[in-house]
């Protein structure tokens, strides 16, 4: 098992941030500009654990030099079930430097876009204190 989904599954908010590079880009399935750095990278993984109920990994697909791996994923966000998946890039220190989510169905999208939205305050007050 890589070290993210289980940390991820431990729900181990700081195994998680230990696992990004200072400089990952975090781009999200529901909002077009992309987030640059840790601080606010961690700030909404931890955002989406509050959202994301039921949430587990179903299979795991990397590239043989292990740099690249795309984690799928289901859950349910505001009564919605949802399918996507979290694609990792990994820079020569092992960290992720580069972290890409995509979700399906569109109503599941639209119900995270709304669950995120109302946790944004927080994820940047978060972000701002780390």
């Amino acid at each position: 098992m890589h070290p993210f989904r289980k940390a991820v599954e431990a729900r181990d908010e700081k195994a998680l941030a230990a696992l990004l590079a200072e400089d990952v880009v975090f781009t999200s399935p529901v909002v077009f500009k992309p987030y640059p750095g840790k601080a606010i990278t961690a700030a909404i993984l931890r955002g989406a654990m509050r959202v994301f109920e039921d949430f587990a990994y179903v299979r795991e697909i990397a590239n043989p030099d292990g740099r690249d791996h795309a984690l799928v994923f289901t859950a349910t966000v505001g009564g919605k079930q949802i399918q996507g998946c979290d694609f990792l890039h990994f820079n020569e220190a092992g960290k992720i430097d580069e972290f890409t989510v995509m979700v399906r169905p569109l109503s599941a999208a639209q119900a995270l876009a709304e669950a995120m939205g109302a946790q944004f305050d927080r994820i940047a007050q978060e972000a701002t204190e780390q």
